[in-house]
C-alpha cells in the first residue's frame, strides 16, 4: 500500500463542553422569624401563634393550655423543681417550664407550689400541670415549623 492510498490524518473533534449544573435560586424568606415566633409561644400560650397570624388557632391554643394549667392549680398538683437524688424531677421540671409565664406566675402567686400530696386530687393536678407545659412545648415547635414555612 502506498502512502497515497490512506485517508488523510484529522484530529479527532473537541470533546463537547462540560455540562454545568445552574445555580440555586436563592430563596428569601419575607415571613417573621422562627425563633421569635418560638419564644412568643413560651411566654405566653397562642402568642407564637398569634405573631404568624394564626388568630383563630392562637385564641383557642392559649384558651386550652391556660384552662389546663389553672385547673392542675384548683386540684392542688406540684410545680416541679429540680430535687438531688430525684433525676426525674429535672425532666417535670422542664415540662412544667414549658407553660412559660403561667408557671412563674403561679410560683409566685400560689402559697403552696409543691401542691398538697395529701389531697385527693394531687395526681390529677400534678398530671394536668405537666400536660400543660408539654402541649406549649409542642405549640412552640409549631409556631417556629409555621414561621419557618414548613407549615
Amino acid at each position: 500500500m502506498s502512502e497515497s492510498a490512506l485517508p488523510p490524518l484529522t484530529p479527532p473533534p473537541p470533546p463537547p463542553p462540560p455540562v454545568v449544573p445552574p445555580e440555586p435560586a436563592v430563596v428569601v424568606r419575607r415571613g417573621p422569624p422562627p425563633v421569635v415566633a418560638a419564644a412568643l409561644a413560651w411566654i405566653f400560650p397562642g402568642l407564637g401563634h398569634l405573631f404568624v397570624g394564626r388568630r383563630g388557632s392562637a385564641f383557642l391554643y392559649a384558651l386550652i393550655v391556660t384552662v389546663t394549667f389553672l385547673c392542675g392549680l384548683s386540684f392542688e398538683g406540684r410545680l416541679y423543681s429540680p430535687e438531688p437524688g430525684q433525676p426525674l424531677t429535672i425532666l417535670a421540671t422542664f415540662a412544667v417550664y414549658g407553660a412559660g409565664i403561667l408557671n412563674l406566675a403561679a410560683r409566685y402567686l400560689v402559697n403552696n407550689p409543691s401542691g398538697s400530696i395529701l389531697s385527693v386530687t394531687y395526681e390529677y393536678g400534678c398530671a394536668f400541670l405537666l400536660t400543660a407545659g408539654l402541649m406549649n412545648l409542642l405549640l412552640m415547635l409549631d409556631a417556629y415549623d409555621i414561621a419557618a414555612g414548613r407549615k
